[in-house]
C-alpha cells in the first residue's frame, strides 16, 4: 500500500497507528508483534488485507512451509524412512507413558473423592481433576474410569452450600464430556442432566449457571433425547435473557441439538419453548437468531401432520414472528438456506392449520412476498454459487407457498379442510383481490424473464388457483393490468405439457367467466392460434409423457441448513415430476414421484374443447385474416413482396418511392393509436417480406447460393438508404419517438414474447473436484464427464481406441479433443508414397501452442495455472507404432491431396468427426454442450447429478474433407468482390449481412430468427446513419437535386445503443453465467456463445464485460469473488484477480516510463500474472502507484516526437496539468495512427522504432485490460474500430480529421455528378462550371499527389497523376483515403494487434462496441452527479455525512472544474479517471476519515492511501481553508509516493 499528499515526515510519529503509511515491510511475521501492526489490522483489515493491496506473503513463512513439505514427503514418500519411523516409535512411547501417568492420577483422584473429606480438599482435587482432563487425550480415559467418575461428579453438582466446589464439579462433567463424548452416557444413567437443570433453573451464581450451560450443550450432542425428557430445553431458556451473548449462543446449541433429534411423541417437552425461541428471533445477534430459526424448522417438521399441534404453534406466537421477521427489513440477517427454511415453515403451517391459514392473510402475507419477489434481482453481479442456489430454492420456496394460500377444494376432495379455507375467502373477497394485485404482476413477470421449467410450472400454478378463486368482478380488473393474453401467448410457446395443461386451464377459465371480455383479446393476441396450433401435431412439437417422466426436477427436501461450513448438508435431492414439484409432504401422491397425472393426450383433448366451446367457425378459415389489422399487415407484406419481384433497374426512382410510401404505412400504423399485437406484427409475415426486400432476394439463402456482385450491393445500398430516411424522420409533428425506435421497441417487444431459450443451471451447490484424463491431463476445479471412444463400425480407415473409459474435461473443446486422440487413432501408412502433403500432416496433427492462440477456441483455453502453453499437459503419446493397425492409405493420401492441409486452418478441424447416439457433433462446441445441445432436440435436459455419473459412448469416423475448402473459397469470393473503390468500403456491410447464419440452433423459419436478424440489420444500419443519409445526399447532388455542396452533408443522430439491448436475454445470460458451471463459456448453452458472438448489441455492457472476462481469461478472472462486482454488473475492483492471480512486483524508474514498461512486458506480458509498481527510492507499492504508472505511459505515448500519430505541430501545449513532461498531444477527436511509407534507409529506422512503440502499446493495452487498470489515454473511435477488427472507410475519416474527411467526401460528391452527367448526355463542355469545387476549378486547387499534411508520402508515380484534376480526382479521393486509413497505417495496426495477441486474443474484444471498449479501457469520462457522491462515499473515524467538514468537501468537490476533478482522483486513487461504473464501481469505497492532527487542523494537508481509496482529511475550521490545502495537496502532491 501507499500514501502520498503529506510532505512532512516528522509528524509520522504523532499519527495513529491506522493512519500511517501500509507497506509490505509491515505485513512480515517478523514485525507482528509491533502495535502499530496489532492495531492496524483491527481496524483497516477489511480495506487493507482482505482487498489483497499487498504481497503479504513473506520468505519465512515460504521457506518453513516448503521445508514442511520436504520433511512430509521424507517421511511418507521415501524408501529410506528409518529416521521417520523412529521418531514415530519415540512418539508413541511419549504418549504411552503419558496415559499410564493419567491412568495413575485418576485412580488417586476417584479414591479422594470417594472419601468424605473437608470442602477444602474436595476443592483441590476437582481441581487437579479439571487440570488433568484439560491436558489429557481420549486414549488416557476409558469407560470404566467414566462410570466410576460420573456418580461423584453428579453427586458434588448437587452440592447446596458450597458453590465453588458445584462450579468445578460441573466443569470437570464438561471437560470429561469433551475430551471422552461417550461418558455422557454414563452421566445420563446417573442423572446428571436433571441436575444441571435443577442449578440452571435455581439461578443462585452466575458462574454456576454459565458452566451448567457449556455442560449440557456437550451433552446434547450425544444424548439430545434424555435431555429433551430432563426438560433441558425450558432449562436452558428460562433465564437466557441475562446472560451475555457468547453464553447465549451456547445454549441455543443446546436446543439446536435437541431439536434436530425430536421424537414423532410426547412433543410437549419442546412445545412450552416456542413462545421464547420466537420472541429470540427479535435479538441482533445473527449466529444467535440463525440458531433459533434452525429450532423452529425442526420443530415444525416434526409436528407437521398434526393439526392440533400446529394449530398450538399458531397460538404460541410462531406466524406473526416469522413473518414479522420475513419482513425485508430483517431477512438479511438469515443466510439463504435458512430463510428458505422458514419460509418451509410458514407453507407447513399453512398447509395443515387453518388458523395458520388465516393468520398469513390477516398479516398482509403478499406484501411480504411480493417484497422478497421483487428483490431477486439483487442478486445480479454476484458471483458467489451459494447466493445464486439460494435464490433459486427461495422463489421455489415462495411459490410453495403461495399454491398453499390458495386452496381449490373442488379440484382436490381428498382433504376436508380445504374448504373451510376456501370458504373464508369466499367471505371475505378483499383479501383475496389484495393477494392477486400483490402477487399477478410480479408472476408474471417472472414466467416473462425466462424463468427454468419448474419456476414457470409453479408461477403458473399459482395463477390458476387464483383465477379460478377469483369472482368475475374482481378478474377484470386484475387481468386488465396484467395483460393477461399476451402472456399467455407467450406461454403457448414452451414444449411442455405440464406448462400447456396449466396455460389451457387459465385459459378455459378466463372464457368462462369473462368471455364476452376476453374473446377479442385472445384472438388478437393469438391466443386463439395458440391453441389452435396444439391440435396439429406438424405445428407444434410437444415434449411427450414418456419423456417428461424422465424429465424429473430436483426438489430439495430438508432445510439445508448448515450452521458449520465443514457440517454435511443435511438437505437430500428428491427428483419429483413437474405433477409434483410444489406438492406439499402432507400429500400422500407425492411418494409416487416417479410417476406422471397427466393422462394420454390431454393437452389435444382440453384444447379441443376449448376451440370447440368457445371459438367461432368463421375463425378456421386459413384464407381470412383473424383480425383487421392482420388483414391490413398481411396486404402491406404481399405489397413488398410483390415490389421484390418485380424490380426494374429503369424504373428505380418509382420503385422506390413506392416501397416508402409501402413502409410509411406500416410505420404509421405501428405508431398509431390502435395497438397492434406481436401475433399480428409477426403472423402477418411483414418481418420476412421486409428483410427479403432489403436483402435483394439474399435472405435466408444458404451461403453457395449467394450472389454478391456490384449491382446487387448497390441495389442493397440504395434499398437501405430509402428505409434509413424513413425510419429517421418524424412521421409527423406529434409524435415524439422516431419511427426507428417504434420499429425497434416492437421487435423488442415481440422477440421477449416468442424467444424461449433455454437458461440451464446446474443445480450444484458446490462443485467438486476432479482429474481430466483427455484432452490435457490436469486437475479441474469442477466434476468431468466419463466418455469412451469407440470407432465407427463402417469406417476401415482408423484404429479402435483402446484405452476404455476416460474422464473428460467438459469444457474443453471437441476439436481439442480430437487433436489428442488423433495420433493414437489415425492408421500407420504402409504407402512409399512420400508426398509433401504427407509431411504437411505430420505437423497438423500438432495443436497450435502459440500464447496468442491457445484459447481463442471457444472453451479451450488452456488452464489459467499453465499460462505459458499447453504444451506440458499434453500426455505422452507412448503406444508402440507396431500394435497400431496396419490400414490401407491410398485414400489418405488421396484425400489430403484433394484438400491440401495448408488451405486453411479450418481443415485442421475435420481429421475426425464424433457422433454421440447416432448424431452428428459440431467440432466447435465443447462435450458439455454437445451433451446439452442433444439433450434439448430431445426436449429432454437432465438436471443434477445424473448428467456427470452417465458414461458416455462417442462414436468417431475420419472426416470425409467437407469443411474448409468450400468455406474458404467463399471467403475469397466473397473478399474479391468486395474489392470495390476504398471509398466505398462500407458497403461491405450490405454485401456480407446476410451471409452467415445467426446461430446454428435456430431454425430459419422461426420468427425469433427474423426478429433478430432484423434488428441485426437495424443495428448496422443505426451505426452507419450518417454514412448512408450523407451517401444519399450525394447521389442527390450527383443528379443535380442539390446545387450547394455545403447542403449535402446531414446531421442525423444515432439512435442510443441501449434501444437494442434485450431485457430478457440480458436477464438470462445473467442467470447462466451465475451459475456454478459457468467457469468457462463452454459450460454455457450453446445460445449463449453463438448470440453474443453475432448479435453481441442485445445483450447490456455489464453483462458484456462478465462474458468478456470470462471467455478471455477463464475461471480465475471471469468470476471474482464478491466485492469485485457491483449490481451493476462492471467489474467495480480494479484489482479484478487479486484473489487468484499471482502477483508480481516490478521496479519501476520514473524517468525511464516507457523503457520500465518495455522491461515489464518483455518479462510478462505472456504470463497469468497481477503486475505491481514500485518506483525507484520510494516506500509505496501496491494499486495506487501501479495505477499511476499505467497512467505516466498513457502520457508517454501521447507525447508529440514519436511519430505514432496524426500530429499538428501546433496542437500541442506544453506543462498541460494533467502531464508531468512537455509536449502532451492535444487532439479533440482522439488518437489515429500516422501513415508512413518507408522509402529511404533513414525513414525505415524510424519505422522500425514506431513499431516497436506500437507493440508495446498493444501489450499495454492488452495488459490493462487483463489486470482491470484503467489507461488514461484518448484514442479516436476510428483506431477502436481497428482494435476491433473493423474495415475503415472514407466517411471514418471525419471521425477524427473533419476537414479532410469533408474535402474528400465533397471531392467524391464531384467525381459522382461527373459520373452520371456523362452517362446521361455525354461530353459535354456545358457542365464544365457545374464540376468547379467551391466555384473554383479542380486543377486550380494545385494538388499534386502527395498525402496531404505529409508532402514525403507519394501517393502514385504514374505519369498521369501528377497533378489532380477532374479526370484523375477520382483515383486521387481514393489513394488518398487508402493511405490515411488501411495501406498507410496497416503495419502500425498489425504491430499493436501482434503486441495485444501476447497477453490475450484481441477477438475476444470484438463483442464491444467502439465507445464500449473505450469505457472498459479507459473508465468513466462523465461528471460526478452530487447524489452519486453521496451514495458511494463512505464517512468513517470521527466523520457521518452530516459533519461540517463532509459538506465542505463535498461542495468543493462539486465545483471543481474538470482538471481538478482529474487531479483529486489521481490523488485519491492513483488514477485520473474512474473505473467502469463510476464510483460505484470503486473497490474498496472512496472512505473519508478524520485526521487527527496535535497542532492546528488549517495547517495540516490531507493524506491518502490510495491503495485503499482511504482520503484522511482534517477537519478545517472552514470551507475556504479546506480548498486552500486541498487543491495544494492534489498539485503538489502527485508523483511519489511516501510515508505520511
Amino acid at each position: 500500500m501507499e500514501n502520498r499528499g503529506q510532505k512532512r515526515t516528522e509528524l509520522d510519529d504523532e499519527l495513529p497507528a491506522d493512519k500511517r503509511a501500509c507497506n509490505s515491510l509491515e505485513f512480515r511475521a517478523s514485525s507482528s508483534n509491533s502495535s502499530a501492526q496489532t492495531h492496524m489490522n483491527s481496524v483497516n483489515s477489511a480495506p487493507e488485507t482482505n482487498d489483497h493491496d499487498m504481497d503479504t506473503s513473506s520468505s519465512a513463512s515460504a521457506n518453513s512451509r516448503s521445508e514442511g513439505e520436504r520433511e512430509r514427503d521424507s517421511a511418507y514418500g521415501s524408501c529410506d524412512s528409518d529416521d521417520a519411523d523412529e521418531r514415530h516409535s519415540e512418539l508413541k512411547d511419549y504418549q504411552r507413558r503419558r496415559s499410564s501417568g493419567d491412568h495413575g492420577k485418576f485412580k488417586r483422584i476417584l479414591s479422594s473423592l470417594s472419601e468424605d473429606t473437608d470442602p477444602s480438599g474436595q476443592l483441590a482435587v476437582l481441581t487437579e481433576l479439571c487440570e488433568v482432563l484439560s491436558f489429557c487425550t481420549e486414549d488416557s480415559l476409558s469407560g470404566m474410569t467414566s462410570d466410576a467418575l460420573s456418580p461423584l461428579l453428579v453427586r458434588l453438582a448437587r452440592h447446596d452450600t458450597n458453590p465453588d466446589i458445584m462450579l468445578l464439579a460441573i466443569r470437570a462433567i464438561t471437560y470429561l464430556c469433551d475430551v471422552y463424548p461417550k461418558s455422557s452416557g454414563f452421566l445420563v444413567r446417573h442423572d446428571a442432566v436433571p441436575a444441571l437443570c435443577q442449578r440452571l433453573m435455581a439461578f443462585e451464581y452466575l458462574d454456576v449457571p454459565e458452566q451448567c450451560l457449556q455442560a449440557l450443550e456437550k451433552m446434547s450432542r450425544e444424548q439430545p433425547l434424555a435431555c429433551l425428557q430432563s426438560g433441558a430445553i425450558m432449562a436452558v431458556l428460562n433465564y437466557i435473557d441475562f446472560f451475555s451473548t457468547s453464553i447465549q449462543r451456547v445454549a441455543l446449541s443446546t436446543v439446536v441439538n435437541i431439536c434436530k433429534k425430536l421424537p414423532s411423541e410426547c412433543p410437549s417437552p419442546f412445545m412450552e419453548a416456542v413462545p421464547i425461541l420466537c420472541n429470540l428471533l427479535q435479538y441482533e445477534d445473527p449466529q444467535l437468531v440463525e440458531m433459533v430459526a434452525v429450532c423452529l424448522i425442526k420443530i415444525t417438521e416434526r409436528v407437521s401432520q398434526s393439526t392440533e399441534m400446529l394449530d398450538e404453534l399458531c397460538k404460541h406466537g410462531m406466524i406473526r414472528q416469522v413473518t414479522h421477521f420475513m419482513s425485508l427489513n430483517t431477512r438479511p440477517t438469515l443466510s439463504q438456506p435458512l430463510s428458505n427454511g422458514l419460509m418451509g415453515v410458514l407453507a407447513k403451517l399453512s398447509s395443515g392449520s387453518v388458523v395458520a391459514f388465516r393468520a398469513l392473510y390477516e398479516l398482509n402475507i403478499s406484501s411480504i412476498l411480493k417484497d422478497i419477489l421483487s428483490t431477486y434481482d439483487l442478486s445480479h453481479g454476484m458471483s458467489s454459487n451459494h447466493v445464486v442456489d439460494g435464490h433459486c430454492n427461495q422463489v421455489y420456496e415462495v411459490l410453495k407457498l403461495l399454491n398453499e394460500l390458495l386452496p381449490t377444494s373442488t379440484r382436490d376432495q381428498e382433504n376436508p379442510q380445504l374448504s373451510d379455507k376456501e370458504s373464508l375467502l369466499v367471505n371475505q373477497p378483499d383479501l383475496l383481490q389484495k393477494f392477486g394485485m400483490d402477487i399477478l404482476p410480479l408472476l408474471t413477470q417472472f414466467v416473462n424473464s425466462g424463468a427454468n421449467l419448474y419456476i414457470c410450472y409453479g408461477c403458473l400454478s399459482v395463477i390458476d388457483k387464483l383465477i379460478y378463486l377469483s369472482t368475475s368482478d374482481m378478474l377484470v380488473e386484475l387481468l386488465q393490468k396484467a395483460n393477461i393474453s399476451s402472456f399467455l401467448a407467450g406461454v403457448f410457446t414452451r414444449k411442455d405439457p405440464h406448462v400447456l395443461i396449466l396455460a389451457l386451464h387459465i385459459a378455459e377459465l378466463i372464457l368462462q367467466k369473462l368471455s364476452d371480455y376476453f374473446l377479442d383479446s385472445f384472438i388478437k393476441e393469438g391466443v386463439f392460434f395458440a391453441i389452435d396450433a396444439l391440435l396439429t401435431p406438424d405445428k407444434c412439437q410437444l415434449v411427450t409423457l414418456e419423456k417428461c417422466l424422465r424429465l424429473l426436477f430436483p426438489v430439495f427436501s430438508g432445510s439445508q441448513i448448515l450452521l458449520d461450513p465443514r457440517q454435511k448438508s443435511t438437505s437430500r435431492e428428491v427428483l419429483r415430476c413437474l405433477c409434483y414439484a410444489f406438492a406439499t409432504d402432507r400429500s400422500p401422491s407425492v411418494s409416487e414421484k416417479g410417476s406422471c397425472m397427466l393422462e394420454k393426450d390431454s393437452v389435444y383433448n382440453l384444447a379441443k374443447h376449448i376451440r370447440t366451446k368457445y371459438f367461432a367457425q368463421e375463425l378456421y378459415d386459413p384464407e381470412k385474416a383473424l383480425t383487421d389489422v392482420l388483414q391490413k399487415l398481411r396486404k402491406f407484406s404481399s405489397a413488398i413482396s410483390d415490389l421484390n419481384a418485380s424490380t426494374n433497374n429503369d424504373a428505380l426512382d418509382q420503385h422506390e418511392e413506392r416501397f416508402y410510401s409501402i413502409m410509411r404505412q406500416v410505420m404509421e400504423k405501428l405508431g398509431g393509436r390502435e395497438p397492434i399485437s406481436t401475433f399480428e406484427f409477426i403472423e402477418s409475415g411483414i418481418l420476412r417480406s421486409l428483410m427479403t426486400y432489403l436483402s435483394n432476394g439474399q435472405y435466408l439463402k444458404q451461403k453457395g447460393e449467394l450472389s454478391a456482385g456490384n449491382s446487387d450491393i448497390y441495389s442493397v445500398e440504395k434499398r437501405f438508404e430509402v428505409f434509413a430516411r424513413l425510419l429517421f424522420s418524424p412521421l409527423d409533428m406529434i409524435t415524439v419517438d422516431l419511427p426507428m425506435i417504434t420499429l425497434i421497441r416492437k421487435l423488442q417487444n415481440a422477440l421477449s414474447s416468442l424467444e424461449n431459450f433455454p437458461v440451464i443451471l446446474s443445480n450444484v451447490p458446490k462443485l467438486r473436484s476432479s482429474y481430466a484424463t483427455l484432452p490435457y491431463g490436469r486437475r479441474t476445479t469442477y466434476p468431468c464427464i466419463k466418455v469412451r471412444f469407440v470407432k465407427d463400425k463402417g469406417d476401415t480407415r482408423l484404429c479402435d481406441y483402446r484405452e476404455g473409459v476416460l474422464t473428460v474435461d467438459p469444457f474443453s473443446s471437441l476439436h481439442a479433443i480430437e487433436e489428442v486422440l488423433w495420433p493414437k487413432v489415425k492408421a500407420k501408412r504402409t504407402s512409399h508414397i512420400k508426398s509433401p502433403t504427407q509431411v504437411k500432416d505430420q505437423s497438423e496433427s500438432l495443436p497450435d501452442q502459440s500464447p496468442s492462440n491457445a484459447s481463442s477456441s471457444q472453451g479451450g483455453s488452456p488452464h489459467p495455472m499453465e499460462p505459458e502453453s499447453m504444451s506440458t499437459d499434453l500426455p505422452e503419446l507412448q503406444e508402440p507404432v507396431e500394435k497400431e493397425a496396419q490400414c490401407a492409405s491410398e485414400e489418405d493420401i488421396e484425400m489430403e491431396e484433394q484438400y491440401p492441409v495448408s488451405c486453411s486452418k479450418e481443415d485442421s478441424s475435420s481429421k475426425l468427426l464424433f457422433y454421440l447416439e447416432g448424431q452428428r457433433l459440431e467440432p466447435s462446441l465443447t462435450l458439455y454442450q454437445a451433451i446439452l445441445q442433444q439433450q434439448m432436440n430431445e426436449h429432454e435436459i437432465v438436471i443434477g447429478s445424473k448428467l456427470w455419473s452417465q458414461e458416455y459412448t462417442l462414436t468417431y469416423r475420419k472426416a470425409e474433407g467437407q469443411y474448409g475448402t468450400h468455406k474458404e473459397c467463399l471467403c475469397s469470393a466473397e473478399s474479391s468482390a468486395q474489392k470495390v473503390d476504398v471509398h466505398e468500403l462500407y458497403t461491405s456491410f450490405f454485401s456480407s449481412s446476410f451471409a452467415y447464419d445467426l446461430a446454428s440452433d435456430l431454425e430459419k423459419s422461426s420468427p425469433v430468427y427474423d426478429i433478430i436478424y432484423i434488428l441485426k440489420s437495424l443495428e448496422r444500419m443505426n451505426k452507419l446513419i450518417f454514412h448512408l443519409m450523407s451517401r444519399e445526399r450525394i447521389c442527390a447532388f450527383a443528379k443535380g437535386k442539390i446545387d450547394d455542396l455545403d447542403n449535402f452533408q446531414t446531421a442525423v443522430i444515432p439512435v442510443p445503443q441501449n434501444e437494442f439491448v434485450s431485457s430478457k436475454l440480458t436477464e438470462k445470460l445473467e442467470q447462466q453465467m451465475r451459475d456454478a458451471l459457468a467457469v468457462s463459456i463452454g459450460g454455457m448453452p450453446l445460445w449463449c456463445n453463438q448470440l453474443m458472438e453475432s448479435c453481441p448489441f442485445l445483450f447490456s455492457f455489464e453483462v458484456k464485460c462478465k462474458y468478456f472476462r470470462l471467455a478471455a481469461f477463464g475461471p480465475l478472472l471471469g468470476q471474482p469473488h464478491s466485492p469485485s462486482y457491483r449490481d451493476s454488473g462492471v467489474t467495480s475492483d480494479r484489482r479484478l484477480s487479486s484473489g487468484s492471480m499471482p502477483r508480481k512486483k516490478f521496479l519501476v524508474f520514473r524517468n525511464q516510463i516507457l523503457d520500465s514498461a518495455a522491461q515489464m512486458m518483455d518479462l510478462h506480458a505472456r504470463q497469468k500474472v497481477l503486475l505491481e509498481v514500485e518506483y525507484n527510492e520510494e516506500v509505496g507499492t501496491g494499486l495506487g502507484p501501479t495505477l499511476e504508472f499505467y497512467t505516466l505511459v498513457s502520457h508517454e505515448f501521447q507525447k508529440s516526437g514519436l511519430g505514432m500519430w496524426r500530429e499538428d505541430r501546433g496542437s500541442f501545449t506544453t506543462g498541460t496539468s494533467h502531464a508531468g513532461d512537455s509536449g502532451i498531444l492535444i487532439c479533440p477527436f482522439g488518437l489515429f495512427p500516422r501513415p508512413w511509407l518507408g522509402t529511404s534507409d533513414e525513414i525505415q529506422t524510424q519505422f522500425s522504432e514506431v513499431i516497436k512503440k506500437f507493440v508495446l502499446l498493444g501489450q499495454i493495452v492488452g495488459k490493462a485490460l487483463q489486470d482491470g487498470r484503467v489507461l488514461d489515454v484518448h484514442f479516436s473511435t476510428a483506431f477502436y474500430k481497428l482494435i476491433l477488427g473493423k474495415e475503415l472507410g472514407v466517411y471514418d475519416i471525419l471521425s477524427f480529421d473533419p476537414e479532410l474527411g469533408k474535402t474528400l467526401l465533397e471531392f467524391k460528391a464531384l467525381v459522382d455528378r461527373k459520373k452520371f452527367s456523362e452517362s446521361i448526355q455525354g461530353e459535354s463542355t456545358t457542365l464544365k462550371f457545374d464540376l468547379c469545387f467551391r466555384k473554383t476549378h479542380i486543377e486550380d486547387l494545385c494538388l499534386d499527389f502527395t498525402l496531404p499534411g505529409y508532402p514525403d508520402f507519394i501517393l502514385s508515380s504514374r505519369p498521369d497523376h501528377k497533378m489532380v484534376n477532374i479526370t484523375n480526382l477520382e483515383d486521387y479521393v481514393s489513394l488518398v483515403a487508402d493511405a490515411t486509413v488501411t495501406a498507410g497505417i496497416s503495419r502500425q495496426v498489425e504491430a499493436f494487434k501482434s503486441g495485444f495477441n501476447q497477453v490475450f486474443p484481441i477477438e475476444h474484444l470484438q463483442i464491444f462496441t467502439e465507445e464500449e471498449l473505450e469505457r472498459l479501457l479507459c473508465g468513466e469520462r462523465d461528471s460526478w452527479a452530487f447524489n452519486e457522491l453521496l451514495d458511494h462515499i463512505k464517512f468513517d473515524h470521527g466523520y457521518t455525512v452530516s459533519s461540517p467538514p463532509i459538506i465542505n468537501l463535498l461542495e468543493i468537490i462539486d465545483k471543481f472544474d474538470q482538471e481538478q476533478r482529474r487531479a483529486f482522483l489521481q490523488f485519491v486513487t492513483g488514477a485520473p479517471r474512474l473505473p467502469p461504473g463510476g464510483f460505484a464501481s470503486l473497490s474498496p469505497k472512496l472512505t473519508i476519515v478524520r485526521k487527527q492532527s496535535s497542532n492546528c487542523a488549517d495547517l495540516d494537508l490531507p493524506s491518502v492511501m490510495t491503495c485503499a481509496n482511504y482520503l484522511k482529511l482534517p477537519p478545517y475550521s472552514s470551507q475556504e481553508a479546506m480548498k486552500e490545502k486541498l487543491l495544494y495537496a492534489i498539485t503538489e502532491g502527485q508523483g511519489s509516493f511516501h510515508l505520511s
